[in-house]
């Protein structure tokens, strides 16, 4: 038995305690994570300093560098994080249907846990401790398997919660962490059929590529984020220049942040000098098209085809200037993840228009893209952000990290 298959058979040993587990024993083990997390800060600090001098020396962008930073105020969030999980519904046990057919057999559609989930994802610590209170709150095992960037911060993040949940009486096998960052247990873990239940990638359009084209178990895509705002001929200028900045600065390296700006040509002239000026404060590198660089000068690099599909995760941005909203849509048809595209207008017909026709998770009128997240849509901690149509899309919490039973009772029918 391999390294990986020896986790799976873990997780699914301890699966049933945690299946079966009561809203408030489950509770309980959130509770005593997010005390043990704040009680351990200053380890994992420590912890996450080791990883933060070896992304230095090995050339981590400083924007991927912030990704993976944990200081005291981040803890305390991630903390805050599983304390509002308990807060919420269990959606374990719901009802969402019931009937009875006319030969008397009553049906009850009701929600049960997953089973196992395996979570890949890359350097943002904190990932997992959502996933892991997550899964728990669902009912679920977990088997995490994080980047090596931040694989000191994980194995102390995994060592907390284990001791944790254990001190709740669960077994501690119902968090797993693969601490063998090689891409040989990363494939191994795509093809653990007959353990793993499901399979969700997160993190960027390398990682989630490799899981959905190596992969044999089901797999949920997530997160790759080519993201769009789209200045429209009668947008608020000042309001679309606090959202495009908001949507590029506030967090680039994140996968709601933008990528794209499309403008349309009656307000270029006016809003590119605006939002130029903004992107100064932050020393936003532009890639633009003809027109851009025209209205900008040469300080703009010319905007490539490489340019309009790439997610930079970045201090950069891609402008394009359209004579319509037609263009405009067909740009972000083209170059979409569908995950989050915005439009700022006055025009009630042009926001009825993108949000009809653009094809994505998320579809902004009037505001920033960087509102794609479970706990600002109200759904508290998420897995990620489902960028595909089955089971699940959007801010994954906890209903989608459950599935549907049928429980069927009768007296005696046969068919």
């Amino acid at each position: 038995m391999n390294y990986i298959e020896s986790l799976g058979k873990k997780a699914k040993a301890a699966e049933p305690f945690i299946n079966s587990a009561s809203t408030a024993a489950k509770n309980k083990a959130l509770a005593e994570i997010s005390a043990a997390l704040r009680n351990n800060t200053e380890l994992i600090i420590k912890q996450n300093e080791l990883d933060l001098i070896n992304a230095k020396e090995n050339g981590m962008s400083e924007s991927m560098q912030d990704r993976l930073r944990l200081d005291a105020s981040r803890i305390e969030g991630i903390a805050s994080a599983v304390d509002q999980l308990i807060e919420l519904t269990d959606p374990v046990g719901q009802i969402t249907d019931g009937y009875t057919r006319p030969n008397g057999l009553q049906i009850i559609k009701t929600r049960v846990p997953m089973g196992v989930i395996g979570i890949i994802f890359e350097s943002r610590p904190n990932v997992t401790v959502d996933a892991a209170s997550l899964c728990l709150k669902a009912g679920n095992a977990v088997i995490l398997r994080g980047g090596k960037e931040a694989i000191n911060s994980n194995m102390c993040l995994c060592s907390v919660m284990r001791e944790a949940v254990k001190k709740a009486g669960f077994p501690e096998d119902i968090i797993q962490l693969v601490e063998d960052t090689s891409r040989e247990t990363s494939v191994a873990m795509m093809k653990l059929n007959g353990y793993l239940d499901v399979l969700i990638p997160r993190g960027g359009a390398g990682l989630i590529n490799a899981v959905v084209q190596n992969a044999t178990v089901p797999v949920i895509e997530t997160g790759v984020g080519n993201c769009h705002v789209y200045v429209d001929a009668s947008a608020d200028l000042d309001m679309a220049v606090d959202i495009a900045d908001n949507g590029k600065t506030q967090r680039p390296s994140v996968c709601n942040a933008i990528e794209n700006l499309i403008v349309h040509k009656e307000c270029a002239e006016k809003f590119l000098p605006m939002i130029s000026e903004r992107f100064k404060a932050h020393n936003v590198e532009i890639y633009g098209c003809e027109e851009t660089r025209r209205i900008l000068g040469d300080s703009v690099l010319p905007a490539t085809e490489e340019e309009y599909a790439k997610e930079f995760l970045d201090y950069k941005i891609s402008v394009r200037v359209v004579d319509s909203i037609d263009e405009a849509i067909a740009h972000i048809r083209k170059y979409t993840t569908h995950h989050s595209e915005c439009i700022v207008t006055k025009s009630l017909e042009s926001s009825k228009k993108f949000q009809h026709e653009i094809d994505a998770a998320a579809v902004y009128v009037n505001a920033s893209t960087r509102f794609t997240d479970g706990g600002e849509f109200g759904l508290g901690a998420e897995i990620g952000i489902s960028t595909q149509k089955l089971h699940a899309r959007g801010p994954m919490g906890l209903n989608e990290l459950t599935t549907i039973k049928y429980l069927i009772n009768g007296d005696g029918q046969i068919r």
